[in-house]
């Protein structure tokens, strides 16, 4: 027997305990490798070698940058979306500024329309008075009931007579003189106006007050 025959078998290497001859004679690997490494691998060669640890974060990394684009589609979207509703917005307003435009071009019509019939009559009242100066009064105080009546009928009341009350609400005392109560009207300089609850214009009056 010779020494040869006495020596003991090689003993495999890590090399050769991974791999496996096929029947074409090629290395076969015996363990497969993680889909997301080998690509991880492929994109970036630096990658290789690299821990488990380094590569959890690369793989986070990747993940991050792949809602940052999902978000920056979301936030492409809202915008879109945020110029349709400008858009609607500014239609809308155009849209009620000419419904206030028409409504106050159709009240100024119709508040013209109620006092041509006045001017008719105070017309015929300066036409009988220049031939008769009596019947002038006369027809001035029938103008100025159409005129009340007028504005009656667009809603407005009339606040300030003699006898009434004084309210600094409605009223304004341009002058205070004696009487036997106090904050009676006894006289008038201009007659207030009222719709409502809201002052149109304030009554411009004489007030009472007791010495």
């Amino acid at each position: 027997m010779t020494d040869d025959q006495h020596k003991p078998a090689p003993e495999a290497t890590d090399t050769d305990r991974t791999k496996t001859v096929g029947e074409d004679g090629l290395d076969i690997p015996d363990t497969e490798t993680d889909n997301m490494q080998e690509d991880l691998e492929t994109e970036f060669p630096g990658l290789d070698g690299m821990d488990e640890g380094m590569l959890g974060q690369v793989q986070e990394m990747m993940a991050t940058l792949e809602r940052a684009g999902e978000l920056e589609k979301e936030n492409a979207d809202l915008k879109g979306r945020l110029a349709r509703l400008a858009a609607d917005f500014e239609n809308y307003r155009r849209r009620t500024q000419e419904d206030v435009a028409a409504a106050q071009g159709q009240g100024i019509s119709k508040a013209a329309e109620a006092l041509m019939p006045v001017y008719d009559d105070m017309d015929r009242a300066v036409t009988m008075g220049a031939a008769d100066p009596a019947k002038l009064i006369p027809g001035m105080q029938a103008v100025q009931g159409k005129i009340l009546s007028v504005f009656s009928g667009l809603g407005l009341e009339v606040t300030g007579k003699e006898g009434e009350a004084f309210d600094p609400q409605w009223h304004e005392a341009l002058q205070v003189v004696p009487g036997d109560e106090d904050d009676v009207i006894v006289q008038v300089y201009q007659l207030g106006f009222r719709m409502g609850d809201r002052l149109v214009r304030p009554a411009r009056v004489v007030v009472s007050r007791k010495d």
